[in-house]
This record gives structure tokens, sequence and C-alpha cells, in this order.
């Protein structure tokens, strides 16, 4: 069933935090398939009484930010024409100019780990443990956490009718964001030009981006319980209605707030503790970042769209090193082949600094 069109204006007030917050890589995964729904839906429309016969679109699980709210690809259509919809990412015909991050290399492939559903509550115990003993150091008052990551990905291509992958070259994101998250600056290829652009300020509608736990400052995330079964609560109850399915959506946030965040040391150990209480979490026994640093991982197949998020850890200091989505089972849309690599990322650098753009260890 098509949304009623006073949840567009709801959708669209969303999505300028979003944008800030996705590497390039995913925005263009998604903006791809979606185009690809629409191309479809518009195909289907030229029949007799499609609205009858077309099931709604399935909800993207790489979306997670993008849309709370289930949208028919007919209303996403409609939504892209008058501006309401925007996305940000890389071009992947490579012709769009500026800083434009052109997808023109081969899909990304990998080796798919053993999972273990055995393994998980305890690699989770030791990651927390470690995670403990070596805590990472606090933001103080007028503080910036900064963030340096590196990732690539895989997207989709819908061109006059033909679906194929590509891949988008790794590359290098830098963000900086104050405790209470009301300044900032991000430096990403596909997202921003090469200086960067501020975080700062009201959005498109005048409104100052409120933190959440899809988009959280320092001082939202020092609010959160470190209880981990309040915490896990929390987090259903914050993500209601998204994502593919409760767990799913829980087990994603937490990997959010790990691998783009900067959690408090004492809500680091908690959401380890948290996620090994989520049903469907396997250990897996090798995976690899997007550098090419091996490890294991902790992980949870989306059984919707058959993609496996994973984890990724140091095997000996259990220090976490980033992420990746790959597709571990069937796509059930039959696009993505089993072994692609969606989306791949590695955190470099995690720290306080004293202003903008100030690297760690530079003085102010």
């Amino acid at each position: 069933m098509n949304a009623h069109p006073s949840e567009w204006e709801e959708t669209a007030r969303l999505l300028p935090r979003v944008e800030r917050d996705l590497p390039a890589d995913r925005h263009q995964l998604h903006k791809e398939r979606l185009m690809t729904r629409i191309h479809e839906d518009l195909t289907a429309s030229r029949g007799p009484s499609p609205a009858a016969t077309r099931a709604p679109a399935r909800r993207n699980p790489f979306l997670r930010r993008m849309v709370l709210v289930p949208l028919a690809a007919g209303v996403l259509a409609g939504a892209l024409a008058t501006g309401l919809y925007v996305f940000g990412g890389a071009d992947p015909t490579g012709a769009g100019g500026g800083s434009r991050t052109p997808a023109t290399g081969p899909a990304l492939t990998t080796r798919l780990g053993a999972a273990d559903p055995e393994g998980a509550a305890r690699l989770l115990d030791t990651v927390s443990l470690a995670a403990a003993e070596s805590p990472a150091a606090p933001v103080g008052e007028g503080q910036y956490v900064y963030i340096e990551s590196k990732s690539a990905g895989t997207v989709v291509r819908h061109v006059h009718g033909t679906t194929s992958l590509a891949g988008t070259p790794l590359h290098r994101r830098q963000s900086w964001e104050s405790r209470d998250g009301r300044d900032g600056w991000l430096i990403e290829p596909g997202t921003t030009g090469p200086g960067g652009r501020t975080l700062a300020g009201a959005d498109e509608h005048g409104d100052v981006p409120r933190p959440t736990l899809n988009a959280p400052s320092y001082d939202y995330l020092a609010t959160l319980p470190t209880d981990p079964r309040a915490l896990l609560a929390r987090i259903y109850e914050e993500t209601k209605g998204m994502g593919d399915s409760p767990d799913q959506e829980a087990f994603t946030t937490i990997g959010d707030l790990l691998g783009e965040s900067y959690p408090p040391a004492a809500l680091t150990a908690a959401l380890y503790k948290a996620a090994a209480r989520i049903p469907g979490v396997v250990a897996v026994d090798d995976a690899v970042d997007a550098t090419g640093r091996h490890g294991v991982a902790v992980a949870r197949l989306d059984e919707a769209s058959g993609q496996r998020t994973e984890w990724i850890f140091d095997r000996k200091t259990h220090v976490f090193l980033g992420e990746r989505t790959v597709q571990a089972e069937p796509d059930p849309d039959g696009v993505v082949p089993r072994g692609t690599v969606v989306f791949t990322s590695a955190v470099l650098t995690r720290a306080a600094v004293d202003g903008v753009r100030q690297l760690p260890g530079a003085a102010r």
C-alpha cells in the first residue's frame, strides 16, 4: 500500500541529517536500487491495474536511515520528481563532476567465513572485556570527536533497462563533531568537495538537528543506559518499525554506534553485551575489513535480503577494526550474487581533538 502524501514531508525532514551520517557508498547503493525499483514500477504501470497486482516493494535493508516509513516505488518516483527525496553519494557514471566518485571498478567479492552460532556469546564477552580494559579517552568540554575511516562498496546500476554491478573505490572519510552534535565538519569524496563542508547549523527547514539513536552526539550517548538489558530494550523501542525485522534493526543500530560514533567506555562494553542477547547473532572465523586486515567477526544474517553484516575484530587484541556487509545468501531480487561485498569499512583513528579540522596530536 502506498504511503499517504503527508508522510513525504516527514521523510524529507529527516533526510538532511541522514546525508551527514552515512558514507557515500551506502547512499549510492540505495539510490541505484531505488531507481531500478522506480523503473520497474513505471514499466508495470503501463499494464492493467498495476496497483491491484503488484506487491509493495520490499524495504531495502541498506536504506536504514534513508526512509523511516515504507514507501512504494511509485510514491518515491513522485517524491524525486518534486525534489522531496534527496540523495548524496557517488555518481556511478562519473559524469556528475565535482567531487563525485565514479563507480567504475568491478564489484567487490570475498570468501565467506564460516558461521558459528555457538561462538557469538563467547566472542562478544571477550570483546567486551577487552574494551573495558582499554577504555577510550573521554571527550572533554569544548572538544570534538574525530573519526577517520576508509570505505568502499558495490552499487547497482540501472541504465536503459540493463542492471549491472560496479565497485566504488576505497576512499578516506574524516569527520569532526562537537560533543553536543551541533558543530562539525565532514570530508569525504562522493559527499563533499576536497575541502569538506560544515555540519553545523540548521537544516533546510530551519530546524537544528536533534541527536537520536541513529544520529547520536557524544552527549546523547552518555545518557544511554549501560545495563545491557535496559540498553537493548531502549534500542528496540527507539527503532520500532524500522528495518526488515526488530532483531536485525537492533543489530544494525549497535553496529553503527560501534563504527560511526564515539561511545563512552562503559557504553561500549554494554553495547557488546547487549548484542549477545539478540537472536541470530553468530561468530565468523574470518572476515576482512576495507584495508585488508583479517580478523574474527560477530555477524547477523538479514533473512529478508540474504545479506550478512559483520563486525570485525583483531584476532589478538579484539580491537574493533571495521565492518562489512556481504551477500551471504541468494538475493531475493536476483541482482547481487552471493559473495558480493556490498559495503566495507575500516576505522583508522578515533580520538578527541580540540577543534574542527584538527588532527590527533596536533597543537591547537
